[in-house]
């Protein structure tokens, strides 16, 4: 992939200056042509989109090298968020093998409790069934 964005941006630098000098030429009045000025554009958009592609070449190589961006060293696992309210949830993580229920409230991170084990975390079932559209849908047709 880097030796076409290369290629693509060599030869973008190379025509850019033929195609400006050529638009210059044309018309005996100075006036740029519908055909030069359509080629100056496209070797403007490929010098544009070629040094998008060279950036983003070079800034993925720096992330690989620096070790903690890499997608590998993830020692702290979000693991369930819970909205209670506008700007109010509760947060399950692992940090390190150990899990921690933590309370977000605005501009506030409170620890609630440390769970040792996921075993101790206990499974409450909805009291209420929630029932699907397709199910409510037809409950509503069938009373029609």
């Amino acid at each position: 992939m880097i030796k076409t964005a290369t290629l693509w941006l060599a030869s973008c630098l190379v025509f850019f200056p033929v195609v400006a000098q050529g638009a210059g030429g044309q018309g005996g009045e100075g006036g740029f042509g519908f055909l030069s000025s359509f080629l100056q554009m496209i070797a403007a958009l490929m010098l544009v989109v070629g040094l998008i592609l060279l950036t983003y070449y070079v800034s993925t190589r720096l992330m690989r090298k620096i070790p903690a961006l890499r997608p590998g060293n993830q020692h702290i696992r979000v693991l369930e968020v819970r909205a209670m309210g506008p700007r109010k949830a509760l947060i399950l993580i692992e940090v390190a093998g150990e899990y921690l229920l933590l309370s977000s409230s605005g501009e506030h991170l409170t620890l609630v409790k440390q769970i040792d084990m996921l075993e101790e975390i206990e499974v409450v079932e909805e009291s209420t069934e929630r029932s699907s559209f397709l199910a409510l849908l037809r409950r509503a047709a069938s009373r029609s």
